[in-house]
């Protein structure tokens, strides 16, 4: 068997990495492979599987392997499947906007609000409109932080406020007011028929209309959201999946600092 089919070893496999044209990886290097899962509203059986095959093929996949179908309710069969993709991208021509800011943990953050500010800054937190999740704004906010990295309640130079979820953007604003707010974060999990835009851009526009758009650093995070997407929507960074309180207590401490630089 050594000599047969199944004798390739090591050196023949491809090796050429090619930042200028990258695949997906799986076993080997430029291997293609591909893991996707999906749902088609088909009854289980193997005409579903053909089904997800054949959709696999138009997608641009070589050699689809459905591994795993499971009925879901009827008339519904949810797929795990396999295939090799021969698509490749242009990785050195990537160019993504992201927050510029030098990340600092939570006493360099402090000592540097200290330093620069000469106060404590006030930030204001929630899961606005009908968002009712809370793990990401309670992840940034509370004390307890997450995976590690200390929320902004336990900052010694942050007065943090997290008014939980499903809160309006009225009441949002008008906490906001009687806080004296330097910073709103906002926290949007559910985009379903992106009604996260539709409520992060109302928030601009309440915010414009009550004069107080310049006057607050505003922040929006979630596991959709961008900083591209952020700043078209008019805000000023945006924070996606891998964020900490570290990153964004360092984006608003140095923020406020620039802008009251800028206003003297």
């Amino acid at each position: 068997m050594s000599e047969g089919l199944y004798s390739m070893e090591a050196k023949d496999y491809d090796k050429t990495l090619d930042l200028k044209k990258i695949k997906s990886y799986g076993d080997t290097m430029n291997d293609g492979k591909v893991q996707l899962s999906f749902t088609l509203p088909v009854p289980v059986g193997d005409e579903a599987i053909e089904a997800a095959k054949q959709l696999l093929l138009k997608m641009g996949f070589t050699n689809p392997l459905v591994v795993y179908s499971k009925e879901l309710t009827k008339g519904f069969t949810f797929f795990n499947c396999y295939g090799s993709c021969s698509h490749t991208v242009d990785y050195t021509n990537i160019h993504v906007p992201k927050v510029e800011t030098n990340v600092m943990d939570m006493h360099e953050c402090d000592e540097f609000v200290k330093e620069h500010i000469g106060r404590k800054i006030v930030v204001v937190g929630a899961s606005t409109g009908t968002d009712a999740h809370t793990v990401g704004i309670d992840a940034i906010m509370n004390m307890k932080g997450y995976a590690g990295h200390y929320g902004i309640e336990r900052y010694e130079m942050f007065e943090a406020l997290n008014m939980g979820s499903q809160v309006s953007n009225e009441d949002f604003i008008a906490k906001a007011i009687e806080l004296k707010a330097d910073a709103l974060l906002v926290s949007q999990t559910v985009t379903q028929k992106d009604v996260h835009i539709t409520n992060m851009v109302n928030l601009v526009e309440l915010l414009e209309a009550e004069g107080l758009r310049d006057k607050v650093i505003l922040v929006c995070g979630g596991p959709r959201i961008s900083h591209e997407l952020a700043k078209e929507l008019g805000y000023d960074a945006g924070f996606g999946m891998n964020t900490y309180a570290d990153d964004v207590t360092s984006y608003i401490a140095q923020e406020l600092d620039k802008r009251m630089h800028k206003a003297k």
